[in-house]
């Protein structure tokens, strides 16, 4: 796949501004793909958005299929006949510039609840486009019945409920599902909600000529509807608890490893029926999103397995998956595939080859440049034409965060000499250099277009909590912001490039 020679931004929906406690699919959403049209970028990155648990994290998903319906927005709801403006207004409308994730979801419950009763009513013309949502996705009977088995044991994990749910018995799930019918329902339509104001946004970014770049993490967390379905897909135990769990082992940055408890793949069991769980989740990602990019894409060569006793990452093993079997299998289903491999860190050879193989591009980022010498692979004048440029990622400081905590002041230095720059406004000095690189795509987070510092930081990697909740401060995208982004964008050629994605897959 090769991507025509654009920029954009890296931005989560959750960090909208807005009342509710979290950014949602609304008003707030099409400014933001209005203001990316102004500044001429073509490309709207954001995270995961499936539903998440405690915490916030993307990357720790109750579902692989499913939406997270923290972000359906009240008011377009109210829009579609289902609220009323007075529903809105007796709301608590929580405000503040940090996502409140307990609040935001009491919040939507509440609107949600009485949404569906207003659907209930037939108040609506809803119900065959309602009908024709559940028939197509097939995911959503099993999503709709962990989500109400969950809810009724109080949020337990699965593999703590009763053997017989936890195990998928049929006659224990055919009683939940008729003892907990309406909790079905009212789930069903709330993903059904969330999946039309996510494809009227989409549609809305196309004709603005936005694609957008979704994320499909290669882990799923334990407590969730897709292990809870395909146990015999992972590594578990009799009793559904995991065998071994995904991390990666230590190295220069942490002495013990990153213990990410995720449960491994059973690629032997995958392989037999032709990888079908995965192609139907490729399916979807390339359904929601217009460009993919797969999170620890070293996971498809070969991942790290720990005990799943242990408590650091330090006794694992590397342990074979079957890459090239497996990309394979996908292209031969879905065609071309429009994605990034995220492959940073120690990469191998092996990987760099499943990578090159399927001309996947790759990523560089600018805050990995200067620790070492010009040989460094993030360095723009190493770039190569197939890759992904950023600044930084979700997972790295902000840039202005970043440059003001180097350690090394021989690093600072190094940047300062290689960029040009006396420092004063060294985000932009990075855009500039990723926008004018080689690279075909560059990517930069809106942290960093707006100068934020740490304050802003959207994740810390192995750490527990403050995550995820950076919100954007209302009236912080200026023209003068859009001119500027806008005027390096056409310096560099990255102007809306004429030939459509779609065309190429």
């Amino acid at each position: 796949m090769i991507f025509p020679r654009a920029s954009g931004i890296l931005f989560h929906p959750t960090s909208l501004p807005g009342p509710y406690g979290i950014g949602d699919l609304g008003n707030q959403a099409y400014r933001f793909a209005d203001f990316l049209v102004d500044a001429g970028q073509s490309l709207w990155q954001v995270l995961p958005l499936g539903p998440t648990g405690d915490g916030g994290s993307p990357y720790a998903s109750y579902s692989a299929f499913a939406g997270n319906t923290l972000l359906i927005s009240p008011q377009r709801l109210a829009d579609a006949g289902l609220l009323t403006e007075s529903d809105l207004t007796t709301r608590s409308s929580i405000g503040s510039d940090r996502v409140d994730f307990g609040a935001a979801q009491k919040e939507k419950d509440a609107l949600l609840e009485k949404a569906f009763a207003n659907y209930c009513s037939g108040k609506n013309d809803l119900q065959a486009e309602f009908e024709s949502f559940a028939e197509k996705n097939a995911w959503l009977n099993d999503y709709a019945l962990f989500w109400s088995l969950k809810t009724a044991h109080h949020n337990a994990p699965w593999h703590e409920w009763e053997i017989a749910v936890a195990q998928r018995d049929s006659n224990a799930l055919a009683r939940a599902r008729t003892e907990l019918h309406d909790q079905i329902e009212a789930e069903k339509f709330s993903q059904f909600l969330f999946f039309r104001q996510w494809a009227e946004l989409k549609t809305y970014c196309h004709s603005r000529g936005v694609k957008i770049i979704g994320d499909i993490p290669i882990f799923v967390a334990h407590d969730s509807a897709d292990v809870w379905i395909h146990q015999d897909q992972f590594k578990l135990n009799a009793d559904g608890s995991p065998i071994v769990v995904a991390g990666v082992p230590p190295d220069y940055f942490s002495e013990t490893g990153q213990y990410w408890g995720n449960p491994l793949f059973n690629w032997e069991r995958m392989r037999a029926d032709g990888f079908a769980w995965w192609i139907e989740r490729v399916r979807a990602a390339l359904g929601m999103f217009d460009i993919v990019r797969i999170d620890h894409f070293r996971g498809f060569v070969a991942s790290w397995e720990i005990p799943a006793g242990d408590t650091t990452a330090e006794r694992g093993q590397w342990v074979d998956a079957p890459g090239h079997e497996f990309f394979d299998a996908v292209k031969n289903a879905l065609g071309d595939l429009p994605i990034i491999a995220e492959d940073l860190g120690v990469i191998t050879p092996e990987v760099e080859k499943l990578r090159d193989d399927f001309g996947v591009p790759g990523m560089r980022v600018l805050q990995f440049a200067f620790g070492s010498d010009a040989q460094n692979m993030h360095l723009p004048h190493n770039y190569v034409h197939n890759v992904v440029a950023y600044t930084g990622t979700h997972d790295n400081d902000t840039t202005l965060g970043w440059f003001n905590d180097l350690p090394k002041e021989s690093e600072r230095e190094y940047c300062l000499e290689y960029l040009n720059s006396d420092g004063r406004q060294v985000n932009w000095d990075f855009i500039r250099a990723a926008f004018a690189s080689v690279a075909d795509t560059t990517i930069v987070p809106l942290q960093d277009v707006l100068g934020l510092g740490t304050e802003a930081r959207m994740n810390l990697p192995n750490s527990k909590s403050g995550n995820w909740a950076w919100r954007m401060e209302e009236g912080a995208l200026t023209d003068d912001l859009a001119r500027r982004l806008r005027e390096l964008s056409e310096l560099y050629g990255r102007i809306a490039a004429s030939e459509d994605l779609d065309e190429q897959r």
